[in-house]
């Protein structure tokens, strides 16, 4: 009966997010509601279950600030360090917005590259990928898509096919490396792989990914992109340097995402958590712009902080901790196993494409850390290579979550961060150009382990 409720109150949830009728924060937190009365409530009887969903007690462990050595990363319920990253880099964000970071980065940027539309198009899908391969790609929708927003406002083009395509590299990017996407580091640590092992597997296969996408991206968008910009008198545009409202704010701003950027790049071998640097990041922001620019300033930043995104957030995981509670994910990870038998091609491309339209509608982190021990025991059990399963798995959950606007947390960002500008991106329009993008990134990976491994 619990597993019933939780999946008939997940594809309830899922189809109101499509359908669009109210807030997406509204639904997913009264979701969450019924999965706590409901499924673990009446169906479960279990106040453990409640317990590890709400995962409250895991804040105050020295595992949530700072781990030592291999120490895996928790998947049960509401991931409370996600919470207060997202929060934090949300935080970071605005503190820069107000010194006018962002913009003076759009007019130097349109500058370098002539203020043509399409070349910016380009630029930002590659720097997308870049930054993910090191940065969480969070951190790199929240910066990317601030300067988009500013950017399409100024030459005046469609931000959201730029905002789109960056939301597509920053997920493939993140696939690339051990640190760019939550499901790789649980793999990686896990199974003992490094930043290395996946640079020189996952990262080829990414790699190649980009270069076909860019081309469908610049074919899909090209038209509509290029009606922009074409009745911009260049001659009259401002001075990067004019974009600077804080110049004292601006210094502090950038280093401040400098020391971020070297902390999440580093985290694996300093211990800190996410949730450290995310609660560091925000304190030390509030505390400069304090001082910097007073009482004003602060209430700026707190306005502008995205709340209902934060809620939405909570109110997944909490639905999503219904279907692991309930063994639903390891119903899909057994079914599987079963299936596959002892092919070795059929057995990745099924761990491939099953992850990757698993993870495009839910949280593909208790996904990855489900099927990590059912792929040890199909190596063990069929003598495939782990690592060929590993790199099938990674691809599979990192890329699939491409393909819809829950499917990753940059999506959500992203799609959220254009919603706030006055530019809402309906399911329709995200699912046109993302899944077709998804399948060539999908089929790319197949064929590269095909050919590599097996």
């Amino acid at each position: 009966m619990a597993q019933v409720l939780a999946v008939v109150i997940f594809v309830v949830m899922f189809v109101m997010i499509i359908m669009e009728k109210f807030e997406k924060h509204y639904i997913t937190l009264t979701c969450a509601a019924l999965t706590l009365l409901f499924v673990f409530g009446l169906g479960m009887h279990s106040f453990t279950a409640v317990e590890e969903t709400l995962n409250v007690r895991s804040i105050f462990t020295t595992e949530f600030w700072h781990v030592a050595g291999e120490a895996k990363e928790s998947s049960s319920g509401i991931n409370w360090a996600t919470i207060l990253f997202l929060a934090g880099m949300m935080i970071m964000v605005e503190g820069m917005a107000r010194v006018g970071f962002f913009r003076w980065l759009c007019m130097r940027i349109a500058k370098m590259v002539h203020y043509k539309t399409l070349s910016i198009f380009i630029t930002f899908m590659i720097m997308s990928f870049v930054l993910a391969m090191f940065i969480d790609s969070i951190t790199v929708i929240l910066f990317l898509a601030a300067v988009t927003i500013e950017l399409a406002r100024l030459l005046k083009f469609d931000m959201v096919p730029m905002i789109m395509a960056e939301i597509f590299c920053a997920n493939l990017g993140g696939s690339a490396t051990m640190c760019g996407d939550p499901p790789n580091i649980i793999i990686g640590t896990a199974l003992g792989y490094s930043f290395a092992d996946f640079l020189t597997n996952t990262g080829l296969i990414a790699v190649v990914a980009l270069i076909i996408t860019l081309v469908f991206f610049y074919f899909s968008f090209r038209k509509r992109l290029m009606k922009g910009g074409e009745k911009v008198d260049l001659s009259v545009m401002p001075d990067p340097k004019s974009a600077i409202l804080d110049g004292k704010g601006f210094v502090i701003s950038t280093i401040i995402f400098v020391v971020t950027v070297v902390l999440l790049v580093t985290h694996g071998s300093t211990g800190l958590t996410v949730a450290t640097i995310g609660v560091f990041v925000a304190v030390v922001t509030l505390i400069t712009t304090a001082i910097v620019a007073g009482k004003k300033g602060i209430q700026e930043i707190i306005h502008g902080v995205d709340y209902k995104t934060l809620l939405f957030f909570t109110g997944l995981f909490v639905v999503v901790g219904g279907l692991e509670q309930t063994g639903i994910l390891e119903i899909i990870a057994e079914a599987i196993q079963n299936v596959s038998g002892g092919n070795a091609y059929l057995m990745v491309a099924i761990i491939i494409w099953v992850s990757a339209i698993a993870s495009a509608f839910i949280d593909n982190i208790p996904f990855a850390a489900t099927m990590v021990p059912v792929i040890n025991t199909l190596s063990a059990a069929t003598g495939v290579p782990l690592a060929t399963l590993a790199w099938a798995l990674a691809m599979g959950t990192d890329i699939g979550g491409s393909a819809t606007p829950i499917g990753a947390s940059a999506n959500v960002v992203g799609t959220a961060t254009a919603a706030k500008a006055g530019h809402p991106i309906s399911w329709g329009e995200y699912c046109k150009h993302a899944v077709p993008a998804t399948c060539i990134a999908l089929a790319i990976s197949t064929i590269m382990i095909f050919m590599r491994y097996i």
